[in-house]
């Protein structure tokens, strides 16, 4: 028994999946199948797919590129569930070895949702619900079929080691990790090896679209509309998909926010926001090895920092001078919240000290209260003229040229690369972190880079004995 008999099936999941507000994705899962279709159902694929054939054998990858409440969720889990009853894997373990069908997004939380579905569709099938030995909120293992349905983390780490059944990547648009400038493409390179063990194992990606980046992205350029493509490319607005929802309140978004409302129901990627610079270019910026520079008589140093109350964000500082017309990181320093501000800021005074400097550059953050404390530990803090986003836009062109020298710290690259550039209706341009990212070190980084350059101070030997900086790996920032 395939999907789409087991979808239909009263005994089965018939019940769940009625109407004719389901018929598009009918159509979707015979493309996936490569079951024979009715001719309404070959106009939908075409008009999905962008193809002009019609799949003749299954696919093992796909990227359902649909808008909000199309249903993604619901057939993802419709694929799991079938995929973790219907087919036998034990052919295929060694002694010891299950298959897994892993439910992987942005964290843990959302991807309950599908692992719900899962469960509350074996719960509807008397015969399959029995199969099931053990339960928890986030695993359900069938013993007699060496099978486990499992959340799992969205991290390249944490996804290895598995064979796949199937990975349910579920919106994928939006995962972000810590440990990787390109999370969605580092964890899917570490999910593939665990899928080629299984035959007919599938790699699933569905979500509202996002930026045009990322492996949605890229599957959607490379595939979309490609006959014989290996990957399966589905692109279909919200109602398309899902007809049953209300037209007016889907107008009513578009009036409101037409580019917001095109991404979440109309299923196009954003125009209105792009990367702002690519890994390869902070790349050829880093000085592999290097983690901090010493102070050196004669150099025009020049500090910026990113305060911050100790709840949330990190206090950040970045220290730097020019050598012609490149332009050196020297020193950085992160507190993650949380801390003691006063704390705090004694300690970047400290450290600003350290490079022969009494003054620092910030934003305009809580008001008087940063020029008060730096006062308070020999500093006179100056504001910012220009925003963050000024700041970003500033100094890419220095980034682009090569003419700046980076710190060998993977949090400069990856909070770099997690920057966004946003086109307002008015056409201007603004940068910004993404959602759910941070920017605090890379600020300091960028304000620290294009600030205007700073007397130079002459020290004594003493002087410059007594004034060592602290190396930036003895402090315990967690990088």
């Amino acid at each position: 028994m395939n999907v789409l008999e087991a979808m239909d099936d009263p005994a089965l999941f018939g019940r769940e999946f009625e109407g004719e507000t389901w018929d598009a994705w009918r159509a979707f899962l015979a493309a996936l199948t490569g079951a024979a279709m009715t001719e309404r159902q070959q106009e939908i694929c075409w008009a999905a797919t962008g193809r002009n054939d019609l799949p003749a054998e299954p696919f093992r990858r796909a990227a359902l590129i649909c808008g909000r409440r199309a249903g993604k969720s619901r057939i993802l889990a419709l694929l799991g569930t079938c995929l973790a009853t219907l087919k036998d894997y034990r052919p295929y373990l060694s002694a010891g070895e299950v298959a897994t069908v892993g439910i992987i997004a942005a964290d843990r939380k959302q991807a309950r949702t599908i692992f719900r579905y899962v469960r509350g569709l074996l719960a509807s099938v008397p015969a399959m619900e029995a199969e099931v030995t053990r339960e928890t909120d986030e695993i359900i293992e069938m013993a007699s079929r060496r099978v486990v349905i499992e959340i799992g983390t969205a991290s390249f780490r944490a996804t290895r080691g598995y064979s796949y059944a199937a990975v349910l990547a579920d919106e994928i648009a939006f995962w972000r990790d810590d440990t990787s400038a390109n999370p969605d493409e580092e964890i899917l390179r570490a999910l593939r090896p665990g899928l080629l063990s299984i035959p007919g194992s599938m790699l699933l990606m569905a979500s509202s679209p996002y930026a045009r980046r990322g492996a949605l992205w890229k599957a959607f350029r490379q595939d979309y509309g490609q006959n014989g493509a290996h990957t399966l490319v589905w692109k279909a607005s919200t109602l398309e998909m899902n007809p049953s929802l209300d037209q007016a309140e889907v107008d009513q978004a578009y009036e409101e926010d037409p580019a917001s409302a095109a991404a979440e129901y109309g299923a196009d990627f954003r125009s209105d926001i792009a990367s702002f610079v690519s890994s390869e270019v902070i790349q050829a910026c880093t000085i592999g090895g290097r983690y901090e520079l010493p102070f050196m008589r004669g150099n025009k140093y020049r500090a910026f920092c990113d305060p911050s109350g100790g709840s949330s964000d990190s206090f950040t500082l970045a220290i730097c001078h020019d050598e012609d017309e490149v332009t050196v990181l020297d020193c950085v320093r992160e507190i993650k919240a949380p801390f003691s501000p006063d704390a705090a800021t004694r300690e970047m005074a400290d450290t600003i000290k350290a490079y022969g400097l009494h003054e620092v550059t910030g934003d305009r953050y809580a008001g008087e209260w940063p020029r008060e404390r730096f006062r308070e530990y020999g500093v006179t803090y100056k504001v910012s003229e220009k925003d963050r986003s000024a700041l970003y836009i500033e100094v890419l062109p220095k980034l682009n040229s090569g003419k700046v020298e980076l710190l060998d710290l993977k949090q400069i690259e990856r909070q770099f690369c997690g920057l966004e550039r946003r086109t307002a209706r008015s056409g201007k341009d603004s940068v910004d972190h993404a959602r759910g990212q941070h920017d605090d070190l890379v600020n300091a980084v960028a304000g620290a880079i294009v600030a205007a350059p700073k007397r130079v101070v002459i020290f004594s030997a003493s002087d410059n004995a007594a004034i060592t900086p602290q190396p930036f790996w003895n402090r315990d920032l967690a990088w």
